[in-house]
């Protein structure tokens, strides 16, 4: 019983992909049966072909016709095929049939792609929407009751315990903590937050409880409008689709037109007989059949994402693979994309008369009972530095935005901001003031460490770099990108460090997802073609909007996943530089291929015309043609 689940789950899901491949295992039985000169079977599985494969082409190529006044590819698809069939079933040449059959084959395996493409969108929303929580929890006169999102007003008072998502948007009035906005802001760090302060929708509260005011709607929030700009994103068509589509529209009609006045003329212009004319006529639309120049296109695009897949770039889109070889500018994230998204020791400084290990060690100790991102880097520290040695305190508190507290032996000792610390401790080292402001205006995080008046030394915190990020970065300039930027929500110092330590001269700091957004519009309108690379939810509609979004495989989220265009499935910024060089490789084999089908198609119309060329003829040169094109397309399986 589990197959036959398997397969009514994919043909509702994908419909059109079970249709291409029963047409193609139909056309297979029905050429079989030919061969074995089963005419009565083969008779019967090639037009079950034709209807299965063709039915979608022909619904959609005859409401384009009646509805818009169009003529498609679609229909000039199924008026080739059908002639094809009409022609051998007159003359007795069969395999004329096979002929019909492997142009809907065809048409029906591309209409499976671009239906595969087109539930991206609904999966990106959902991933979204698991964000987000159901109900709230509503304080009226001191009791709580729970009650659905989409039933809070402006000035409801709702309640936020530790460890819970923040419902919607609202306002600080009672509590503090420590907010986990990665999601949204793509800080790497959780942002301290206190009365007063806005949190946002989607977010992860820390270790306080929280009375929250909403400020305005819940559909109004952060999270909500970024489902709208994804959903809005992915949706527009770009301009270089709606050419594709207006060029194929014309390219029908010119083929219809002719092939109606060939099927007319002759006998009045050059005495031609009608049996003539009607069969130079099918043999037009034949030959002019696009058959080749789809096959310029899909099977090289599809080379190429194989090629691409071998050395872990994921391409969700033929289309993609063909507008990344024509980018000009490349926006990236910074944490987790130019940076690991993981909080390191940077550097540790020790007063006079302490070790470093001596820091790093008390630090750990205390840490040892914070959750803090901070805290578990400074552990990891401790443990490769002195990983046997092991310090007992007591009395541990959490000072909630300052630092944290307790005893080592009856001695008070401190570790947290330098204000929290200095502000127990009597004598302050006026190197470590220096050092505090020189590291903090390098956007680090400056952690002290005290132990009853003395001030051991200080503990800085960065977010590191990948290690290929520099060579990536200078790896895209020698390629000729003209602009290469970074956008993060992280702070100006933060950013700017980063960016010139990896060869980035514009940047653009302390962004929310919509600012992001924004920023992109910005460069297409002055450069058209932006690659945005991204791995957080907070970049998902920059990623929909860039003419071509790339996420980090194994650090990304999975909404910047599914609403990505390329995953990087290893996570290695070079390979961004190797997609936009098979990009630019598969624009070269589809100029040729496109130059190539185009030349034939005409010269087997101008033979026809001259009446040179047969029926078998006019199909072996268009099958071959394709065939030929094809295996032009295979060569971007070559590294």
């Amino acid at each position: 019983m589990l197959y036959p689940a398997r397969l009514t789950r994919f043909a509702t899901n994908h419909p059109d992909a079970l249709a291409a491949l029963l047409c193609g295992v139909l056309v297979l039985l029905g050429w079989s049966a030919l061969q074995f000169s089963w005419l009565g079977l083969a008779l019967f599985l090639l037009p079950a072909a034709y209807i299965i494969g063709g039915f979608e082409s022909a619904r959609e190529g005859l409401t384009t016709l009646l509805q818009e006044k169009e003529l498609d590819v679609d229909l000039l698809m199924i008026v080739a095929a059908l002639g094809a069939a009409f022609l051998g079933l007159w003359r007795r040449e069969y395999y004329l049939i096979v002929d019909g059959a492997i142009l809907i084959l065809i048409f029906a395996i591309s209409g499976a792609l671009e239906g595969y493409a087109m539930q991206r969108t609904e999966r990106s929303i959902r991933g979204l929407m698991n964000l987000t929580t159901d109900t709230a929890r509503v304080v009226v006169d001191g009791q709580e009751r729970t009650v659905p999102i989409s039933d809070l007003r402006v000035g409801d008072r709702i309640r936020v315990r530790p460890g819970e998502l923040i419902p919607t948007d609202a306002v600080i009035v009672a509590g503090e903590t420590a907010l986990n906005e990665a999601a949204i802001t793509g800080e790497s760090l959780p942002v301290e937050k206190t009365i007063g302060d806005e949190v946002f929708a989607g977010t992860l509260n820390g270790y306080g409880a929280l009375l929250l005011k909403v400020h305005q709607p819940p559909e109004s929030s952060l999270l909500q409008r970024i489902i709208r700009v994804v959903e809005q994103a992915q949706t527009e068509k770009p301009k270089s689709q709606q050419f594709v589509e207006r060029f194929e529209r014309g390219y029908a009609r010119i083929v219809v037109l002719v092939g109606i006045l060939l099927a007319i003329l002759p006998p009045f212009l050059w005495g031609w007989s009608w049996e003539t004319t009607i069969y130079r006529a099918l043999i037009f639309l034949v030959v002019a059949s696009p058959c080749a120049l789809v096959a310029a296109i899909m099977p090289t695009l599809l080379s190429g994402i194989a090629n691409g897949a071998r050395q872990g770039i994921l391409f969700k889109s033929g289309a993609q693979l063909e507008l990344i070889g024509k980018v000009r500018a490349i926006a990236f994230d910074k944490t987790g994309t130019l940076t690991t998204g993981k909080p390191q020791v940077y550097k540790v400084i020790a007063a006079k008369g302490y070790t470093e290990a001596d820091v790093v060690n008390l630090a750990a100790a205390l840490e040892a009972y914070s959750e803090h991102p901070v805290g578990q880097a400074i552990c990891q520290c401790a443990t490769s530095v002195s990983p046997t040695k092991c310090m007992s305190v007591t009395s541990v508190q959490a000072q909630p935005g300052q630092g944290i507290t307790g005893l080592k032996e009856l001695v008070p000792v401190y570790v947290g901001k330098a204000t929290f610390v200095q502000s127990s401790v009597q004598t302050v080292p006026a190197h470590l003031l220096t050092n505090t402001r020189q590291l903090e205006q390098e956007g680090k995080t400056v952690v002290w460490v005290a132990e009853a008046d003395n001030v051991l030394g200080l503990i800085a915190i960065a977010d590191t770099l990948r290690p290929e990020a520099t060579a990536a970065i200078a790896q895209l300039k020698r390629m000729g990108i003209e602009a290469i930027v970074m956008l993060t929500g992280d702070n100006q110092q933060t950013a700017n460090s980063v960016a010139r330590s990896i060869g980035i001269e514009q940047v653009y700091a302390e962004l929310l997802p919509e600012e992001k957004l924004q920023i992109i519009q910005q460069l297409q309108q002055q450069y058209q073609t932006v690659v945005m690379v991204g791995d957080g939810i907070n970049d998902a509609p920059a990623l929909a909007q860039a003419t071509v979004g790339i996420a980090m495989g194994a650090a990304g989220s999975d909404v910047a996943l599914e609403t990505a265009d390329i995953v990087l499935m290893t996570d290695r910024l070079e390979k961004i530089a190797t997609a936009i060089r098979l990009g630019q490789r598969s624009q070269t084999v589809v100029r040729q291929n496109i130059a190539f089908a185009l030349s034939f198609i005409l010269l087997l119309i101008i033979a026809n015309f001259i009446g040179s060329v047969t029926l078998p003829l006019g199909v072996i040169g268009h099958e071959g043609s394709t065939v030929l094109v094809i295996l032009s397309g295979l060569r971007l399986l070559r590294n």
